[in-house]
């Protein structure tokens, strides 16, 4: 007699997933909202000057505060999360692309394929994303200019090896399930396999991983702006906001730490959505 097996009504992993996974997207959908609304919300213009209300305090007026200009310091960071959303997603999801298909190659068909692949990226992780980033940037910088431009292009060289490994190493194990082995018998091309079959069950860590890689991309973008080397002002960007109030922060601490707790937020965000996603993977969901 088979003992009849316990119904859980409300598991608890599952809920713990799903309010990750929640609160990732409420956060993110509020950030891109406010980018979206943002001449809506604010009457203030994000970059014209208003010398008269300078390094004024948050207030009803100003609710986080003005900045050496005289700009609203809420208005440009409104503002700049369209452009750090923006990279993100860009830096993000071109060498997802580009990793996905090249690690898929390379599971698939091994051999000559696979050692370059991975040899390629055996030696891009060897250097450390950030000096290979600027090292990009400097030898691009004489063909396309310095700024946005040549940071994507760097991210797209140096950022799809990532993707490009966890791919791989799935495709290794799907290639050898018995479906595989039915399309084979079918007839069906290599193509078909690889892109209809085998990456719909091989592609979800990628996605896992890519909104760790958004956050990682925004904090780039930002590092490079606080550098120096990303966006110009007086473009509002969240790393060029805090670069521009770092000579200001014992008189006006709301300049970097407004912009800064954007990046914070943005990038929790991002996080609950991964780590939702990686406790839905385990649930079997």
């Amino acid at each position: 007699m088979q003992t009849p097996q316990r119904i859980r009504v409300f598991p608890r992993l599952r809920i713990s997933g799903q309010w990750n996974l929640y609160a990732g997207l409420a956060v993110v959908g509020m950030m891109l909202f406010l980018s979206l609304l943002a001449p809506w919300i604010s009457p203030y213009d994000p970059v014209q000057n208003a010398l008269s209300v300078a390094l004024k305090a948050p207030s009803a007026a100003h609710w986080l505060g003005t900045d050496n200009f005289g700009r609203d310091i809420f208005t440009r960071v409104i503002y700049a999360a369209r452009l750090d959303l923006q990279i993100g997603l860009i830096a993000a999801a071109v060498p997802m692309v580009i990793g996905v298909a090249l690690g898929a190659l390379a599971g698939y068909f091994g051999g000559w394929l696979d050692v370059i692949v991975m040899r390629i990226v055996d030696v891009t992780v060897s250097i450390p994303f950030l000096v290979l980033i600027l090292s990009l940037m400097a030898i691009l910088s004489q063909r396309v200019g310095s700024g946005l431009s040549s940071m994507y292009i760097a991210v797209f060289l140096a950022g799809w090896t990532a993707y490009a490994r966890i791919i791989r190493a799935e495709v290794l194990v799907q290639k050898q399930q018995e479906y595989v082995l039915a399309c084979k018998v079918l007839g069906y091309g290599h193509a078909r396999i690889i892109f209809r079959h085998i990456l719909r069950n091989a592609i979800t860590p990628a996605i896992v991983f890519a909104m760790s890689d958004i956050v990682m991309c925004i904090l780039l973008a930002s590092s490079l702006s606080f550098l120096g080397l990303g966006v110009k002002p007086p473009t509002p960007e969240w790393g060029a906001m805090a670069a521009e109030g770092r000579n200001f922060m014992l008189q006006a601490w709301w300049i970097t730490t407004m912009p800064g707790l954007a990046i914070g937020v943005t990038g929790l965000g991002f996080s609950l959505i991964g780590d939702g996603l990686a406790d839905r993977i385990d649930q079997g969901d």
